[in-house]
């Protein structure tokens, strides 16, 4: 094991999904590079391993990275971990792993729990093709600028999502992408008090409204893709946006419905969105 680095996928939940592999993996290496390791700890010390750990997380990755680096190539074995499930996969390591492969250290993976793709298992929605957009902006005003971006968007789109924001981001899919686009919630997964909730994004807000209980936890949140027809109309909005940067609202909305053909107070709404008006 000298001189690799591995990159260990943890739990998300139930402590019973950590494979044998990563738990022979976490009990050999010299060192576990952790994004908590209060939390990593405790964890650790379940399943009776103890090794030394180093926090390694979003603010001090890039300073760690050189030492780390060298400890590999001396010959030591590191694992990294991140607070749940795989690692890089919306938390900290990307440059780690990007340093070591440059370096020409091995870099192995030991799969394991992922919440992105067990909700995706379990969504009922296409899973042939779909992105994954992770968190969106806190901010209200760039949470809405980056689902507009995506509103035509044909692949199922993925996203995580915390309790206290939960409300905020649905009503905005609902506003970005249509009330009765299909989605899904998966609330908790393998905890205790896992939930998972599909329907239009209309009966998502409502069924979130109906129980406190609901909006507490870790969430991801699943989006059917734009159908056929509405991602057809990219152009009609793409027309809109150039016309946007030039002149006001409702000018903009009666040029694009002489060039497209469409109804003037359908485009009228659709520039108001574009512009982010109200």
């Amino acid at each position: 094991m000298s001189g690799q680095l591995f990159v260990v996928a943890t739990p998300i939940g139930n402590l019973g999904d950590l494979s044998p592999r990563a738990r022979e993996t976490l009990a050999a290496v010299d060192l576990i590079a952790a994004e908590d390791t209060r939390h990593s700890r405790r964890l650790l010390e379940h399943f009776g391993i103890h090794r030394p750990l180093l926090a390694l997380h979003e603010h001090n990755e890039r300073e760690r990275c050189e030492g780390l680096i060298g400890r590999l190539q001396a010959g030591e074995s590191v694992a990294l971990i991140s607070d749940a499930g795989t690692p890089l996969i919306s938390d900290p390591g990307y440059r780690l792993v990007r340093a070591a492969r440059e370096a020409g250290v091995p870099v192995v993976p030991i799969p394991g729990p992922s919440a992105l793709i067990a909700a995706l298992s379990v969504a009922g929605l296409p899973t042939d093709r779909f992105v994954f957009e992770g968190f969106l902006p806190a901010k209200g005003q760039a949470r809405r600028n980056r689902l507009r971006a995506l509103a035509d968007e044909p692949r199922t789109l993925v996203f995580y999502e915390a309790g206290h924001r939960i409300e905020a981001m649905l009503a905005d899919l609902a506003a970005s992408f249509g009330g009765g686009r299909e989605a899904v919630v998966a609330r908790e997964l393998t905890k205790q008090f896992e939930q998972i909730e599909g329907g239009p994004l209309d009966h998502l807000r409502e069924w979130l409204a109906a129980d406190e209980r609901h909006r507490r936890g870790e969430f991801v949140v699943l989006v059917a893709g734009a159908p056929p027809r509405e991602a057809g109309a990219g152009e009609t909005r793409r027309v809109l946006e150039i016309l946007l940067r030039e002149l006001p609202v409702k000018r903009a909305a009666a040029v694009a419905a002489e060039l497209t053909g469409q109804r003037r107070n359908e485009l009228y709404r659709l520039a108001l969105t574009l512009s982010g008006g109200d």
